[in-house]
């Protein structure tokens, strides 16, 4: 039996605290998840049984079961829709839960099923529907209904659009009905759920490198003192005095026994040099830091009332050790607001002025009356614009569009489009502008209006888009019975297919467009045969039926009726810059940070925009990757590339890639490319697929320097890239939620993320850099007096503090002052840091948590608490008599001396570190200090019933009587601190780095409005009051109530 040096209480009790504090806050996440899930399980549903409609929870529908949903209601499981309130069967739903995409998406029911409008005809329905194994696609899915109608069986395809989604809501619609084909965890929206790749900050690894080597002090001083004891006992007056004799047994027992038992009393007697509660508090810190992102007033986008989100409060740190950026253009660094500027016609170029098509180079003073008509070109052009898209207009004004306003050109007023596409709503907006408005669908028609004159297209297929046509298309027939086919793509997938019109004129257009930074489009038509359009039907049906390869048959089909058409022309559409773009971007290269742009845009397009927004400098040498087909050209112009970098070394170089290039650098020169791009200032990613911007981030992430990485985006396809990076930022973009929702982190607008960076990323470092290693510090402080006691007491495991100070220490009396210091520590000035962005360059490569700043504190915890012992020892060594009486101090006077000595110095080490003050550190700072000294008169001053022994009884009270005590006491701590007040002054003076010249500059930086959500809630809740009144002091009196209204709703609570 081994004989414990301190009680199991003393030592599992901090343990016991640091784990209940740990499970506390896990069960609450798993208690919200938990209620989360009942909520939408017990989800009340309507399902079709005998006749009726049956109330069931949603947790009991099963495969088969034919559900009604109302408008405005999620889907309870994936459904094929079989009817809906319209005569057509068609319905429309939102998915924003899924993908993000708030655009209404229409869905298709069968005719033979959408007929069924009625409980008792659907309860008489007798079909089939076969369909494909449950798998995570959302937009992919196969199958066909078989249904009995007397003696025949009918058979029709199924797809995607008669797919409703779990998770989807219903729009527009008053009620559907659909029969259940996936249910429970094998709906697709189920099978998208994904554990994300556990990140883990730099942070975090140097906390365990650093554990592991105070490990290996405790253990060393373990043995250590176990072989010291032993030699101590070599001699037979201590191994066995006349005081302390032993028993039989000890004497009887094994050596090798002895010296375990005496090795492991050792290592509970310094366990505490292992900081348990560090990582407790290392969670608090996060937990409740975190919530400084989202009360930040300069983080919140008032046009869209978002404020910043925190997804993941564990890389908090990690925001303030970036060195690469990988940013998507479309809606990250543009507005995705697309704005129709040019368009191509017959080889003619365009401009849209004053609602007009205008040929270029003609003066827009034209006379009135002037193209009051289209030629018919351009109105070929421009039906086809308004019948190949996905374009709705909104539910309300489609009953009234022939009774709309009308202008004088015979143009519907205000109507309002919805589009999944911004560039699709941009054109139609434009040619409803120009006189050919899209007014709708009925059923299975299209409504144009050309110049007033209304036309009616029947809708026979659509081919939709795909990533590998680049390219979609519709057959409409005219109202003279004409079979057309209408397509739309990039250029590269319209071109190549077409056989007529002005190819050559249209592509030195769509490149002129391009290097104006506009989005491109090409549009061509073909008209088919009556033997031609059958031939057609009857392949189309024939793919759509078919429950084998499927996808591979549409390819084929489509690719066999998107050919030999007809070039009509080009359009060229603005997606214009962020606000601040630029300046964000030339911050984060002061900064030291990379920035890569990996786009899907074509190189031309992505060049101008890079230009524009000071992504690519005029000066700069711009180097190109692309258009190679082959390992060895590839391989033969990376090696030019790295000779021309070297040649000349002095000047910036960018380099422009593309997707296959890209491939095949990756493929057998990954080390070249790496090199070339890491000479380079700036790299921009063109023609990129979602996956091949994950493997980028993974090259750079998983290079031999291991940089941290981060990656911003605003739509699905960035999700790869973001879940990728180290730290992951969602925009809250007009491409849905899907990258905020698989971010860590969620800002507005791109200019966001130099506050984010340089002053949040650099104080959340900052601060649990400092928390890391005081944690250490004041542990060493704490157990090497105990280490050096057992010199003076032969190595006998005589605990030096008392059992509750061994306890306490860490939970009570020196917890919360750095706890508070890393919520709000500010070293230099939130202004400073955003308008200096190479003070972020001080912190990075983890700076602060290197080899020597971890030595440095770990030397000074040493040395702290040799001069907290010896300096003691001094003072009471040698039987020195403290009190007027002549009585002298025991052992546990002594600890008691040591271990206050020991509370101030810790404490006032941690004000000394401090630079920004509130009165919350004050009160812990101070407070932890005072409450030491009242909680010790309690403990010791009282005779308590529950103790079974009160060894400090009355000695913390005789302690303080003494005046040499207290004389004792200022002495040990001015002598501990005078050498780091000395250290800090000098080198503050003789060699300040640039963030302690910061600090001075910043100390002459008045409070300034714009950062006050960093401030404590009190204060910042005052600055709120004075920043209304300011403003509102400087506003006309007519909007006074107006703007008083907007801010007050700006608090730190709820932005």
């Amino acid at each position: 039996m081994i004989d414990t040096p301190t009680s199991p209480i003393t030592s599992g009790l901090p343990l016991f605290f640091v784990i209940t504090v740990t499970a506390i806050k896990q069960g609450y996440e798993d208690w919200l998840r938990h209620k989360a899930d009942n909520e939408v399980n017990g989800a009340p549903v309507y399902v079709v049984r005998s006749g009726g409609l049956v109330k069931t929870r949603s947790k009991n529908i099963r495969v088969g079961d034919i559900v009604r949903v109302a408008k405005d209601e999620t889907f309870p499981a994936d459904l094929v829709l079989l009817s809906s309130d319209r005569v057509d069967g068609s319905c429309h739903v939102t998915t924003a839960s899924l993908d993000g995409e708030t655009n209404l998406k229409t869905h298709i029911a069968v005719p033979e099923t959408a007929v069924l409008q009625s409980v008792a005809n659907l309860d008489t329905l007798v079909a089939v529907v076969e369909c494909q194994q449950p798998e995570a696609d959302l937009y992919r899915f196969v199958g066909r209904i078989t249904i009995s109608q007397q003696i025949e069986e009918i058979v029709q395809p199924l797809g995607p659009e008669s797919l409703l989604l779990r998770g989807a809501r219903l729009k527009n619609t008053k009620e559907i009905f659909g029969v259940a084909v996936y249910t429970g965890m094998e709906t697709k929206m189920a099978l998208n759920y994904k554990s994300k790749s556990q990140k883990r900050s730099a942070v975090e690894k140097s906390m365990n490198s650093f554990l592991i080597i105070y490990l290996m002090i405790l253990l060393f001083e373990a043995v250590l003192s176990t072989i010291l004891k032993y030699a101590w006992q070599a001699e037979e007056k201590w191994d066995e005095p006349w005081y302390n004799q032993k028993t039989e047994h000890e004497r009887n027992s094994s050596k090798i026994l002895r010296f375990i038992s005496d090795f492991l009393a050792f290592l509970v007697l310094y366990n505490f040099i292992i900081p348990i509660s560090l990582y407790v508090t290392v969670e608090m810190q996060k937990f409740l830091g975190s919530f400084f992102i989202g009360w930040d007033l300069d983080l919140y986008h008032e046009e869209t009332n978002q404020r910043a989100q925190v997804n993941t409060s564990d890389l908090n740190e990690e925001l303030g050790q970036v060195e690469y950026v990988f940013t998507d253009k479309t809606g990250t660094l543009t507005e995705n607001e697309m704005q129709f500027r040019e368009c191509s016609i017959n080889g003619i170029k365009y401009q849209e002025i004053n609602g007009k098509l205008i040929p270029e180079g003609l003066s827009e003073d034209f006379p009135d009356g002037f193209r009051q008509s289209l030629m018919k070109e351009e109105e070929l052009f421009l039906k086809a614009v308004c019948l190949c898209h996905t374009v709705q207009i909104s539910a309300d004004q489609t009953d009234g569009i022939g009774d709309g306003h009308w202008h004088t050109n015979g143009i519907v007023s205000k109507l309002e489009y919805y589009a999944s596409s911004p560039d699709e709503k941009a054109l139609v907006e434009a040619a409803s502008r120009v006189g050919v408005v899209f007014t709708g669908t009925t059923g299975e028609g299209m409504e144009v209006k050309s110049l007033g004159k209304p036309e009616r297209y029947k809708l026979l297929h659509i081919l939709e888009f795909d990533p590998n046509r680049r390219r979609m298309s519709v057959i409409v027939e005219s109202p003279s019975g004409e079979k057309l086919l209408f397509t739309k793509g990039a250029e590269s997938s319209i071109l190549p297919h077409s056989r007529g019109g002005e190819i050559d004129k249209t592509r030195i257009h769509v490149d002129e467009f391009a290097l104006k930074g506009l989005r491109t489009l090409c549009v061509a038509y073909r008209r088919f045969t009556a033997e031609e359009y059958q031939e057609i039907d009857r392949r189309l049906h024939e793919a759509r039926t078919a429950l084998q390869q499927r996808e591979e048959r549409l390819a084929d089909v489509f690719n066999f009726i998107e050919k030999d058409l007809e070039l009509l022309g080009a359009t060229g559409v603005e997606d214009r810059l962020q606000d601040k773009v630029q300046e964000t971007i030339e911050a984060l290269r002061l900064a030291g940070i990379k920035v890569w742009v990996l786009t899907g845009d074509k190189h031309e397009t992505a060049v101008s925009v890079s230009l524009s927004c000071g992504h690519f400098h005029r000066t700069m040498n711009i180097l190109e990757l692309v258009q190679h087909k082959s390992d060895s050209t590839c391989a033969e112009q990376l090696r030019q590339l790295a000779r021309r970098i070297k040649d000349d070394h002095v000047i910036q170089h960018g380099l422009v890639v593309d997707g296959t290039s890209l491939s095949l650098a990756l493929r057998e020169h990954e080390k070249l490319f790496m090199d070339v791009c890491k000479k380079c200032s700036a790299v921009l990613c063109c023609r990129m697929a979602p996956l091949q911007k994950a493997k980028v981030v993974r090259l750079l992430k998983t290079s031999p320097e291991k940089p941290i990485t981060l990656a911003i985006g605003d739509g699905a396809n960035d999700v790869s890239m973001i879940q990728e990076a180290h730290v992951g930022i969602g925009i809250m973009g007009k491409e849905g939620r899907q990258a905020v929702r698989n971010s860590d982190y969620a800002i507005a607008r791109f200019k966001f993320l130099s506050k984010l960076l340089f002053v949040h990323g650099h104080f959340y470092y900052i601060r649990i850099a400092t928390l890391v290693q005081y944690f250490f510090y004041k542990n060493v402080c704490f157990i090497t007096p105990q280490f050096l006691y057992q010199f003076f007491c032969l190595f006998s495991q005589q605990t030096l503090y008392d059992s509750v100070y061994l306890t306490l220490y860490n939970i009570c009396f020196t917890s919360l002052p750095v706890l508070m210091y890393s919520l709000f520590e500010q070293h230099v000035h939130p202004h400073v840091l955003q308008s200096k962005p190479t003070l972020y360059r001080d912190i990075s490569k983890n700076a602060l948590l290197g080899f020597k700043p971890f030595l440095y504190w770990t030397i000074l915890g040493f040395f702290h608490a040799v001069v907290f012992f010896y300096g003691s020892y001094l003072l009471m060594g040698e039987d020195t008599s403290l009190l007027g009486n002549g009585q002298m101090f025991g052992n546990w006077t002594f600890g008691t001396l040591v271990f206050t000595v020991m509370v101030i110095t810790v404490t006032v080490k941690m004000a000394l570190e401090t630079h920004f003050w509130t009165w919350i550190n004050h009160f812990v700072t101070w407070g932890s200090i005072v409450f030491y000294f009242i909680f010790s008169l309690f403990y010791g001053g009282i005779i308590w019933p529950f103790l079974h022994t009160q060894d400090m009884y009355f000695v913390f009270v005789q302690l303080l009587s003494s005046g040499s005590a207290w004389f004792a006491i200022i002495i040990i701590v001015v002598t501990c601190l005078f050498l780091d007040v000395v250290k800090k002054v000098l080198c503050r003076h003789l060699q300040p780095t640039s963030t302690e010249k910061a600090q001075i500059y910043s100390n002459r930086v008045a409070l300034s409005d714009e950062f006050i959500a960093l401030q404590p809630l009190s204060r910042a809740r005052n600055q709120l009051s004075k920043i209304r009144w300011k403003r509102i002091r400087v506003q006309s009196a007519q909007h006074m109530t107006l703007l008083k209204a907007g801010t007050e709703g700006r608090t730190i609570g709820n932005c």
